[in-house]
């Protein structure tokens, strides 16, 4: 199903993105990207979310996708359309956040997707909430929406007791 994902991604953006322009939304492709391996190399041996791999051979390639096509992709897509009016940004950002969620609600109702730790479809929500608006922060204020990604990462990782180990070279 993930592989699918990909495809129906893929297509979208090719029928829905701003191609030409994509240079525009390049730091943001990127910003994205790194939130997603940045989650995986924190909790590397305590997912708090764990994407079951189908047919691919591991959770690993599994990821790389999402990192490096289906969220990249999403950006495009969710910056090309992203309107001016905050009626019309509140609706786009909406949607955007119902799409997500009811396609990973479709992934844990056929075992695609595992929680652990206290992660639960609600948690999945409050970060998308949080996911697309940041993703338009980045695109006019990068530097803040590090600070903050920052910031709830860290309130993350303590909320859920995310045993972070820092190699003895650093200590």
């Amino acid at each position: 199903m993930h592989l699918i994902t990909t495809i129906i991604v893929i297509i979208a953006v090719i029928l829905k993105g701003d191609w030409k322009n994509w240079e525009k939304f390049h730091t943001t492709m990127l910003y994205i990207a790194l939130c997603n391996l940045a989650y995986n190399f924190l909790t590397a041996n305590y997912f708090l979310w764990r994407l079951d791999a189908d047919f691919l051979s591991n959770h690993s390639l599994t990821e790389m996708l999402y990192t490096f096509i289906v969220f990249p992709a999403t950006v495009l897509m969710f910056l090309t359309h992203y309107p001016k009016s905050i009626k019309k940004q509140v609706l786009h950002n909406g949607m955007w956040i119902t799409i997500y969620i009811l396609w990973e609600a479709f992934f844990l109702l056929t075992g695609r997707i595992q929680y652990q730790y206290g992660w639960n479809i609600w948690w999945s929500l409050f970060i998308l909430c949080l996911m697309f608006p940041f993703i338009r922060l980045h695109h006019t204020k990068p530097l803040l929406t590090y600070v903050l990604s920052f910031i709830f990462t860290v309130l993350f990782i303590l909320f859920f007791d995310v045993p972070v180990h820092i190699p003895v070279e650093l200590r």
